[in-house]
């Protein structure tokens, strides 16, 4: 079991290199728009590029690790992520670090899903998949704190120019690290069925991915045109003649890429639909909090990146404790974390003005850490409790895919409320207005998570006797 617990510490380093590229672009959105003079339209595309790379082909890459090995896909991954992290760093224009971007989303889509199912397979037993899962929450909040940190320590650097580039070039250590301890720590599985890969499904499911978040992405302040009419469309025809596909491949004992049966497990269906809503809240959440922060109250990006720090800490420290608690009482400490989540943005609505107190900014952020960090392992178990081995790829795949689709709605929607609340020309009090907005959007999404989470069968989180 010790072994185990080394082969999860290689695998999580993963999981960290996704969570720290998330976060360390949030709190370097000013320094990277004032140096490569990019519009608020350009600076959303390149934050959600990533995202839309890593969304578009999250399945694709969880049934390659089922078919060609676990293990080869993690360490290909990583090698693509650090050579994107490098193609980040020397982008001289918008477009090049929005291509390098979604690049990078690409390349953490093949090594990401390889991190749930290994996961699912060194731990079978629930008690001790739970302290795992604890130990994924807690690289989450490691990340959220290194990505906040390093983002605002870099953006503020002044003895170099457009130090905001380090920001990317920290990735290569850590990949070359972990590529390293991958080739001599993991072992190899996938499906013992020889099958040929799908090629047809990938095109279909990764344009259809595509086109649905990018048009999102292009459609600044909520207003749909011409452009992002049609890509919806074009989207909609083709993830439905996928899915059609897909059920007549299954029929026909072809090679597919969705295996449907995975919809039957009602565990699943909860998790996925919790974990939507969840993420449409967290990642916007971020994303307004750290324009809120620098442009709204002038907080500087190095101060920006420590205050929201804090929220990492508590993260870390749920996650430590939330296994424990989960084991002995079950869904209750879900709920209870979410209704803590709720409480705390009402608070940030009614404390964060013109001039916070910095004790309150940290108090505030640290709670909605200890909120978060008590929620998200658990979604991922309760999703993927009980899926069989043949599926693990295949449902890490599309947990994921549905994670990351919801961050991207969430930055676009309530990013876009944000907006279009602030004006052309907004004043401290504007900006307290949209923050505003944009919380209780947060806290719909909160409320729907709780009703999710009330309908969860008792033995998908066991309390132990």
């Amino acid at each position: 079991m010790r072994s185990n617990y080394l082969k999860l510490t290689v695998i999580l380093f993963a999981q960290l290199l996704s969570i720290m590229d998330i976060f360390i672009i949030n709190v370097s959105i000013p320094s990277i728009q004032r140096d490569i003079h990019a519009s608020n339209g350009q600076m959303q595309l390149i934050i959600a590029a990533y995202l839309i790379g890593f969304a578009s082909f999250l399945i694709t890459g969880g049934r390659l690790g089922d078919l060609y090995g676990r293990k080869r896909l993690f360490i290909v991954g990583l090698i693509l992520f650090m050579i994107s992290s490098i193609t980040c760093g020397f982008s001289t224009n918008s477009l090049f670090l929005i291509i390098s971007r979604f690049m990078q989303g690409f390349s953490a889509a093949l090594m990401s899903p390889q991190v749930l199912s290994m996961i699912q397979i060194l731990f079978p037993e629930h008690h001790e998949r739970t302290k795992a899962m604890s130990w994924y929450g807690i690289t989450i909040g490691i990340g959220t704190i290194l990505g906040q940190f390093l983002g605002g320590y870099f953006s503020s650097l002044t003895f170099i120019n457009e130090a905001w580039r380090l920001i990317f070039f920290i990735n290569i250590p850590i990949c070359l690290f972990a590529v390293v301890l991958g080739f001599k720590l993991l072992d190899e599985s996938k499906i013992t069925i020889t099958e040929r890969f799908d090629f047809l499904g990938v095109a279909l499911l990764a344009i259809g991915l595509f086109c649905f978040t990018y048009a999102l992405t292009i459609s600044e302040h909520g207003s749909f045109g011409i452009e992002s009419i049609v890509l919806m469309v074009i989207s909609v025809i083709l993830l439905a003649y996928f899915i059609k596909n897909q059920k007549n491949r299954i029929l026909k004992n072809k090679p597919y890429l969705i295996d449907f049966k995975l919809f039957t497990f009602k565990n699943f269906n909860i998790g996925i639909l919790a974990v939507s809503f969840f993420f449409i809240m967290l990642d916007s959440y971020f994303y307004v909090l750290s324009i809120f922060f620098q442009e709204g109250l002038k907080i500087n990006p190095l101060d920006s990146g420590e205050i929201i720090v804090f929220q990492g800490f508590g993260f870390i420290l749920a996650s430590v404790f939330s296994a424990k608690l989960i084991l002995r009482y079950g869904k209750k400490v879900l709920i209870l974390g979410l209704i803590l989540i709720i409480t705390v943005l009402m608070l940030q609505g009614y404390f964060f003005t013109e001039t916070p107190s910095i004790p309150i900014l940290y108090l505030l952020l640290f709670m909605h850490g200890v909120g978060v960090g008590s929620i998200i392992p658990s979604l991922a178990n309760i999703a993927l409790s009980g899926i069989p081995k043949d599926l693990m790829g295949n449902a890490s795949g599309v947990y994921i895919t549905l994670q990351q689709t919801a961050a991207i709605i969430g930055i676009i929607i309530v990013g876009s409320l944000f907006y279009y609340f602030l004006g052309q020309q907004p004043l401290v009090s504007d900006y307290q207005k949209a923050f505003k907005i944009a919380l209780a959007t947060n806290i719909i999404c909160l409320i729907a998570v709780i009703v999710l989470i009330v309908k969860v069968p008792e033995s998908i989180l066991p309390v132990k006797k």
